[in-house]
């Protein structure tokens, strides 16, 4: 994924705010109308989102349509991307909650000229605007870059181990774009610690308790378990309640992908070596900008990647650090 500057991905957003509206996409008359629809709404990640675009859709002028549903479940979010189109906005900003079923139901927001945008998530392989495959009608793809913070994560967790041991990845499910992409990382990475064997993927369907009930039964298997990498909030914080059930906190170290608020004490008593926070306003913020760039005539880049940084107890009262903490509300 390109990656850029935040400087400079400031500058295209302020070009992108302050050029005047060009006929064919929107008038100089037109309220440009920008919905997000965010994986689920409950969730420190996706609330966080939500601030970055509320801030572009303020430095633009432009309205922004935020709705979304409590869970993340295909079923629910497709009727809620349907209400959206029906209400015509200008572009839709969304992260898909399947990098597959979510194509066809997309492919109706194209169709009605609605710009597309993927945030977090993304429909096929990501790549878009190549003029190949079904699914690269999205204008642009905005999110971090998951494949790297997965090899992050695999080497931070191979030092805390001593670079031996069984370790595994608690997932959500195959099937969604940034998990997978974390995996494939952490699980690459790895094999550069022929001490370390990963054990087979425990997905757990984005239930906390699941999650803690999966650690618990491969620890009853494999005793000598050394470490976890949860893959998102829930998969890291059930895995992490699991430890603590079964008297192992700290023991089997755990690795964690996002930084909501209660992560603060997690890391700070041990029950977390580490955890890589994403930038989700800057998602927010960024995708808004692509999707308003593109509306208004100017050029938007296909992909932004946008930065993550590595909490650990060492650096999490650093306030240039504590500052991507995902807040709640």
């Amino acid at each position: 994924m390109e990656r850029r500057s935040l400087i400079k991905m400031m500058g295209v957003a302020t070009a992108a705010a302050t050029t005047s509206l060009i006929a064919g996409k929107a008038s100089a008359q037109d309220k440009i109308v920008i919905a997000l629809i965010p994986g689920l709404t409950a969730d420190g990640f996706y609330v966080t989102m939500h601030k970055g675009a509320e801030a572009a859709a303020k430095a633009t002028g432009a309205e922004l349509i935020y709705q979304g549903a409590a869970e993340w479940n295909v079923s629910l979010q497709v009727p809620i991307l349907d209400a959206i189109i029906a209400k015509k906005p200008h572009a839709i900003l969304i992260a898909p909650n399947d990098k597959v079923q979510l194509i066809e139901p997309l492919r109706k927001a194209n169709d009605a000229g609605i710009a597309v945008v993927c945030v977090d998530t993304f429909i096929g392989t990501g790549v878009f605007q190549t003029g190949a495959g079904d699914a690269d009608f999205p204008i642009s793809y905005v999110a971090s870059d998951n494949v790297l913070g997965g090899r992050m994560a695999a080497r931070a967790l191979a030092k805390a181990i001593g670079e031996k041991g069984k370790v595994y990845v608690s997932n959500v499910k195959p099937g969604i774009s940034t998990t997978d992409q974390r995996e494939e990382g952490f699980k690459d990475e790895m094999k550069n610690f022929p001490g370390v064997e990963v054990l087979e993927t425990q997905f757990n369907d984005d239930d906390a308790n699941k999650a803690a009930a999966q650690f618990q039964a491969v620890l009853g298997r494999v005793p000598d378990l050394a470490g976890v990498f949860g893959a998102n909030l829930f998969s890291a914080s059930g895995a992490a309640n699991g430890a603590k059930q079964a008297g192992v906190a700290g023991k089997v170290k755990m690795a964690g992908f996002d930084a909501p608020e209660s992560i603060v004490a997690q890391l700070k008593d041990g029950t977390f070596e580490l955890t890589i926070a994403q930038h989700p306003a800057e998602i927010g913020y960024f995708g808004f900008m692509a999707a308003y760039a593109h509306v208004t005539g100017n050029p938007a880049p296909t992909a932004i990647g946008t930065g993550f940084s590595v909490m650990t107890a060492a650096n999490i009262d650093d306030p240039n650090i504590n500052k991507y903490l995902y807040k709640s509300e």
